[in-house]
């Protein structure tokens, strides 16, 4: 399990104001970049390496 001590954690610039469905991303930690549900900020949070989280969206973007 990565150790997200220090994350500072981002809103995605896709969500709304309005309350519902948010996803935050902490990419600020070295060799991890973790994502979690912003309406449950301290449940769990999915990790990815910079590589596979550049490759996703990079993916996702096309």
């Amino acid at each position: 399990m990565a150790d997200l001590t220090g994350a500072r954690w981002r809103k995605s610039t896709r969500s709304g104001s309005n309350g519902g469905d948010c996803v935050e991303v902490a990419d600020n930690l070295p060799d991890v970049v973790a994502v979690r549900d912003s309406k449950d900020a301290a449940g769990p949070a999915l990790t990815f390496s910079p590589a596979a989280w550049t490759t996703f969206v990079g993916t996702i973007r096309h």
